[in-house]
């Protein structure tokens, strides 16, 4: 393919990453879901909170599923407790163009400065592997310490910055989310337990 017919495609791409999300819900968090054992190790009593898939125009890129654990997962005090957010992709993606939707939708809620956003795209690009279809990245917030992340339940990296961890999952969960029916998807029954 030629130089000039790939930049429109990465372009696509990247807007396809980046736009507000179709999201269609999948099944209420099915109840006695077995967390992966990546997920259990993280977390104490995990629980899947919910899960939905994210599509732009009709075309999946990946299914989104929420694990929480005992202290649930609160909108109010979405830092409190630890969680895991695990998408597993649709489609073969880059690595690199994972980092940069991701930096693009940090941006869009406002989250981090300009210089923070360049170096988590930095430290993004180095972590995030190329995907495919059906590889799974997942990542573990770590309250008051950051974030690690998981390619197919083996451990890939551990960014201990808890600015970066708050903008990455903004992604998801904050209110102003380009995916918000993913948002509602994934949150569905993630309150703590009574």
């Amino acid at each position: 393919m030629s130089p000039r017919l790939a930049r429109p495609r990465a372009a696509a791409l990247a807007a396809l990453l980046a736009a507000a999300a179709l999201a269609q819900p999948l099944p209420a968090a099915a109840q006695g879901a077995v967390a992966p054992a990546h997920v259990a190790r993280e977390l104490a009593r995990p629980r899947l909170a919910g899960a939905g898939g994210y599509s732009w125009f009709g075309l999946p890129i990946y299914t989104a599923r929420l694990w929480v654990g005992e202290q649930g997962y609160r909108a109010d005090a979405p830092e409190a407790a630890p969680f895991v957010l695990e998408l597993r992709y649709a489609r073969a993606l880059a690595g690199a163009r994972i980092a940069e939707a991701s930096v693009e939708q940090m941006e869009r809620l406002g989250a981090g400065s300009a210089p923070q956003r360049a170096r988590w795209l930095r430290e993004m690009k180095a972590i995030f592997p190329d995907v495919q279809a059906g590889s799974q990245l997942s990542g573990v917030f770590l309250p008051a310490a950051g974030t690690r992340f998981y390619l197919d339940g083996r451990a890939l990296a551990t960014l201990a910055e808890p600015a970066f961890a708050k903008a990455f999952y903004a992604i998801w969960l904050d209110p102003a989310s380009s995916a918000r029916g993913l948002r509602e998807s994934l949150l569905r029954d993630a309150a703590p337990a009574p």
